[in-house]
């Protein structure tokens, strides 16, 4: 589907664009979803890619164990993060990419004087990993980067974007957020933002029914619908 505006925005300009990492910025969802699953069999608690993809997809690592304790009962290993971490990273230093368009956004962009930053569920470590893999941390800085493990709640929760706004001096009402999954999208309504929903991974409906003001398939489109 092309670009599709839900809300009416015409003449809104932002001060900010906030983007998720994962799946947005860079393509890592497959990666990591793949190793998720895999990990999360191993350790007793049989997960398919399409189960970690619906449970976990835009969540923090303590999602993660959240779930997996609410639902068998038994706690992950405490060493679970970096073991996990250890695998994704090593995958994604041989064949993570960026998403493809997103270059030429970020370009637009800045070209056009809107602000723009990194709101992740992701750690820190892990966000550094990915964009200098990508070639897209030099188009941020650390100063722009923002982690769940800034905030004390994760995604579905606003904490983290308006923890960003607050940093790069934002009112919450002239954000906007890129998201790719129903954790994210609900965690920017939340947070009074509107949210654009990338429909490369996720279904359309899923994020419309999330609160998505508009959504979009292809990187291409985002710079006219945040006009």
């Amino acid at each position: 589907m092309g670009g599709l505006r839900v809300g009416t925005l015409e003449g809104m300009r932002y001060d900010l664009v906030i983007f998720d990492n994962d799946g947005v910025l860079v393509d890592s969802e497959p990666i990591s979803n793949q190793i998720l699953a895999a990990y999360l069999t191993e350790l007793g608690h049989p997960t398919t890619y399409e189960e970690s993809l619906r449970d976990f997809m835009g969540g923090s690592v303590q999602r993660i164990r959240d779930v997996v304790r609410e639902k068998s009962g038994r706690p992950l290993p405490e060493d679970f993060e970096v073991s996990f971490h250890a695998r994704v990273f090593e995958e994604f230093r041989r064949r993570l990419v960026a998403v493809p368009g997103v270059e030429t956004v970020l370009e637009k962009l800045a070209a056009d004087g809107v602000p723009y930053c990194v709101g992740s569920s992701g750690s820190h470590e892990r966000i550094r990993v990915a964009l200098t893999k990508t070639g897209l941390f030099e188009r941020f800085g650390a100063d722009r980067i923002f982690s769940s493990q800034d905030v004390g709640r994760g995604k579905p929760a606003p904490d983290l974007f308006l923890h960003a706004a607050r940093e790069m001096g934002v009112e919450p009402g002239r954000c906007a957020v890129v998201e790719d999954s129903p954790l994210g999208v609900r965690a920017a309504v939340a947070a009074g933002m509107d949210v654009y929903g990338f429909t490369a991974m996720t279904p359309a409906e899923k994020l419309v029914g999330a609160g998505a003001t508009a959504l979009f398939t292809d990187m291409a489109e985002l710079p006219q619908l945040l006009q």
